[in-house]
């Protein structure tokens, strides 16, 4: 009988270290991992490959990957895309992951962000961008404010709010409309005649800006 007891504390004494031991290399890992992720902020710049019928077109004609972008908000403790897409609007931040190819992404951010994108500034850009809510995506990529694409509507806040430009504007000549697919597009939304003088910014040249930093990158 004593052996026996002896032999039924010896299992629960290593069952306990077995469980102590677990909790503890699981709390360690879980707070490693947190901490090598970097807090987002309000003003960071997200890009994905989009799953657009599109998005090839955009790749070809550019040279990168990334075919769609949008910019990052705070709210409490969430986080919201707010992008165009049909129409301009406000997407969780998770929903907007899912919805790229692989759920890939790269999250980029001003290398002075801490000196420029204040809380009144953070404000200024909402409060601009805001005017944009609701309103129809631009298939034709012009530069007026009637409609918007994803890039430019996050060029347009950061220069209205910042005065900074993320990107240079290009004309659409200088893109690379030669592979058939981009020509086949083109000819669909332009029948009459492509406005290769039309100034356009693409996720491109916004993800190559030299005033972005890689913050994230999956």
């Amino acid at each position: 009988m004593k052996n026996t007891l002896n032999a039924i504390y010896v299992c629960v004494l290593l069952g306990f270290v077995v469980y102590h031991v677990t909790t503890q290399v699981t709390s360690k890992t879980n707070t490693t991992s947190s901490t090598t992720l970097p807090r987002l902020q309000s003003g960071d710049i997200i890009f994905q490959t989009s799953m657009s019928g599109q998005s090839m077109a955009i790749q070809l004609a550019t040279h990168s990957k990334y075919s769609h972008v949008g910019i990052i908000y705070q709210n409490g403790e969430e986080y919201f895309v707010y992008e165009a897409v049909q129409p301009v609007m406000l997407t969780p931040l998770q929903d907007w992951i899912d919805r790229g190819v692989d759920s890939s992404y790269v999250i980029k951010r001003l290398l002075n962000a801490n000196e420029v994108l204040t809380t009144q500034t953070i404000g200024k850009m909402k409060a601009y961008g805001e005017q944009f809510s609701g309103r129809d995506y631009d298939l034709y990529f012009e530069w007026s404010d009637d409609k918007m694409y994803c890039s430019e509507l996050v060029w347009k806040i950061y220069k209205e709010a910042t005065n900074i430009e993320i990107g240079k504007l290009e004309q659409l000549a200088t893109f690379d409309l030669s592979s058939e697919l981009v020509q086949q597009t083109m000819k669909e939304r332009y029948p009459n005649k492509i406005p290769l003088d039309e100034l356009v910014i693409s996720p491109a040249a916004m993800f190559n800006s030299p005033l972005l930093k890689t913050i994230v990158s999956k």
